[in-house]
């Protein structure tokens, strides 16, 4: 595997495909096998929003460097719906389609960064970062 990888997400076969891609670059990087659970876990949810709100999209996994610390850059993007409220999707508890409503919110704490862009009709972005101790 190479520093970086593209996985087309349009089925719950890619979202379990992202998720092993990412475990795999996780442990080249080095991250222990706690922190690997925690990265593959984030790619599942964002992988599985694009299947479930945006049909298609895509995740690309990368290493990056931070200060001299090695770290995993994980971005999730679709030209789906978008978020209407951003703020609204963070909220623990919040769904949209009768799930948990632990998706992004959980992402975000299990990551070490989190951004998000989206615009109603214009599909979302989402990068995460997790950084090696």
């Amino acid at each position: 595997m190479t520093d970086e990888c593209l996985i087309q997400v349009r089925s719950d076969a890619d979202v379990v495909l992202a998720r092993q891609q990412g475990r795999r670059l996780a442990e080249q990087i080095g991250f222990t096998s706690c922190e690997q659970t925690l990265i593959a876990t984030a790619i599942s949810e964002l992988a599985r929003n694009i299947v479930r709100y945006a049909e298609a999209g895509e995740v690309v996994l990368r290493m990056e460097h931070l200060k001299g610390r090695p770290g995993m850059v994980m971005v999730a993007r679709d030209d789906g719906p978008g978020i209407a409220d951003i703020s609204q999707a963070l909220q623990d508890g919040y769904s949209s389609s009768n799930g948990l409503g632990m998706g992004l919110p959980g992402t975000r704490r299990l990551m070490d960064e989190f951004e998000i862009a989206s615009q109603p009709g214009h599909g979302t972005i989402v990068t995460v970062k997790k950084w090696r101790l």
